[in-house]
C-alpha cells in the first residue's frame, strides 16, 4: 500500500480509498521557542518526521497511511513569555481534535493516530481529552501513544528520560537529521548545557520555562547533538506510532 498526503488527494481519490486498509496520521506540534538555535516549529518538524516514518512502517504492512496536514498551534503556556510561542486554551485544542476525528469518521477513516512531539502538560491533557471523548461507539478512534509514559518513554534517549529534553540534544539531533539547514550551527556548538530537568520542575509546580530554569528556552545539551542520534530517534518514533496503531486495530 502507500504513503499518501491527504491534502493532495482529490475527493474522488478519497472516495475510493479502502477504508479497511486506511489509517490517518495527524502531526501535532507548537509554534513555541526552542532555544537561540531551533525554528519556533521544531515541534511540528519532529512531529511529520515521526508520522511520515509511521506511515512507511504501516504501508509496508499493507496499509494506506493518510497523512493529513500538522496541526502546529496548541497550548504552549510554558514558553509563552518568549516571542514567537503561540498558545491556545487547551479546550479549545481538545475541540479541534474531536471535530477532526469525527469529520474524517463521516468519511469512512476511523482511526486517527496523533504523532505528538509537543509535550507541555496543558497539551498532553488536551489530547488525552479527546482520546476519552472518542470511542468506537462514535465512529472514530483516536490513537495516541504519549511517548513521556511507560511503556514509549524507556525506549527514547536518555537525556529525554532525564526531563532536560527542550532544544537539547534529543531535538537538537533530529532537527540535524531533518532540517539541518533550519539549525543556527554556531550558536547550537556554543551553548552550555542545561541539565535542569524540566518533568521535575513541573511535578514541583512551575509553570514556565523561566521558572524550570531555561531562561532561553532551552533544557539539556544543544552541542551534544549528532544527525546519527536523531535518525534512530526518528525511527524509534515511527515505531513506537506503528506498534499504538497496530494494537488498536488488533480487537
Amino acid at each position: 500500500m502507500a504513503v499518501l498526503d491527504f491534502a493532495h488527494l482529490t475527493w474522488e481519490e478519497v472516495r475510493d480509498l479502502d477504508r479497511t486498509k486506511a489509517v490517518a496520521i495527524l502531526p501535532v506540534g507548537a509554534v513555541e521557542a526552542h532555544g537561540p538555535h531551533l525554528p519556533l516549529a521544531t515541534d511540528v518538524i519532529i512531529a511529520d518526521a515521526m508520522a511520515r516514518a509511521a506511515a512507511a512502517r504501516l504501508a509496508a504492512r499493507g496499509y494506506d497511511a493518510v497523512m493529513l496536514p500538522a496541526l502546529a498551534y496548541t497550548a504552549a503556556e510554558f514558553a509563552a513569555g518568549f516571542p514567537g510561542t503561540v498558545s491556545l486554551q487547551p479546550a479549545t485544542v481538545t475541540a479541534l481534535l474531536v471535530d477532526l476525528a469525527r469529520s474524517l469518521a463521516r468519511h469512512g477513516l476511523g482511526v486517527l493516530a496523533v504523532a505528538n512531539a509537543h509535550l507541555d502538560p496543558a497539551h498532553l491533557a488536551a489530547i488525552e481529552a479527546a482520546v476519552a471523548q472518542n470511542g468506537p461507539e462514535t465512529g472514530t478512534r483516536i490513537v495516541f501513544p504519549d511517548v513521556t509514559r511507560k511503556p514509549w518513554a524507556p525506549r527514547l534517549t536518555e537525556e529525554f528520560r532525564s526531563g532536560a529534553c527542550h532544544a537539547g540534544q534529543y531535538e537538537s539531533s533530529i532537527m540535524l537529521a531533518v532540517r539541518p539547514e533550519l539549525v543556527r550551527e554556531a550558536i547550537r556548538r556554543s551553548l552550555p548545557a542545561n541539565p535542569r530537568s524540566l518533568s521535575a520542575a513541573i511535578r514541583s509546580g512551575q509553570t514556565s520555562f523561566e521558572a524550570a530554569g531555561g531562561p532561553r528556552a532551552y533544557f539539556g545539551s544543544p552541542a551534544d547533538a549528532g544527525v546519527d542520534e536523531g535518525t534512530r530517534t526518528i525511527e524509534v518514533l515511527g515505531a513506537i506510532l506503528e506498534e499504538a496503531v497496530l494494537a488498536e486495530l488488533a480487537p
